[in-house]
């Protein structure tokens, strides 16, 4: 599982700058070896010295990996990400999920009202449509107060679809599978984007 991607070398022992993707970086600073993907995609392990998130800029850590002690052998890393298993994910609560469990998920749209029909086993109308597949997920600005947004490719291009319990019905990340029910008109403001 991606943690970090590793920016440039920063000071003049080995350390690196490494952009966090992570919600729980300070649990990297207790590991004694981590994993390593070049930018050729081969993975390898490496031994961390020591890991602290920057004071002055929360979104970043330093890594001081062994074997390297100058600024020639940190500027080797750059690019690198910085990866962990993923059975050592932190464990989280109900209702809440990694952003690369979500990424790749089949949207299905399930109809909001009753049937029409008299035979609902066999309504057409009843059956979830199938939206379109998740992309990303974005997330309000530092500060801000809001709700993620999945964005969603669908056969007519982007939907962004608010990831709030009362449209995201049910979220099955091992299924990869998420039904919504969307609100009236959300289709027709996606599409003015």
């Amino acid at each position: 599982m991606l943690v970090a991607r590793i920016i440039r070398p920063r000071g003049n022992k080995g350390e690196v700058l490494a952009e966090l993707f992570t919600d729980f970086p300070a649990r990297l600073s207790s590991r004694l070896h981590i994993n390593v993907r070049d930018t050729k995609g081969e993975t390898r392990a490496i031994g961390l010295q020591n890991f602290w998130v920057d004071r002055n800029h929360p979104e970043h850590g330093i890594f001081h990996f062994e074997g390297c002690a100058s600024i020639d052998a940190a500027e080797k890393l750059r690019g690198f990400e910085v990866l962990i298993p993923l059975a050592d994910r932190v464990k989280l609560p109900a209702g809440r999920y990694f952003v690369s469990d979500l990424i790749g998920c089949s949207v299905f749209e399930n109809p909001a009202g009753e049937t029409k029909l008299s035979s609902p086993a066999c309504a057409m109308e009843e059956a979830p449509r199938l939206v379109g597949t998740v992309q990303d997920v974005y997330f309000p600005g530092e500060g801000t107060v809001g709700t993620p947004l999945l964005q969603v490719q669908t056969g007519a291009g982007e939907l962004l679809v608010p990831l709030a319990e009362d449209i995201c019905r049910s979220i099955d990340v091992a299924a990869r599978r998420i039904d919504v029910t969307l609100p009236e008109g959300l289709n027709e403001l996606n599409a003015g984007k």
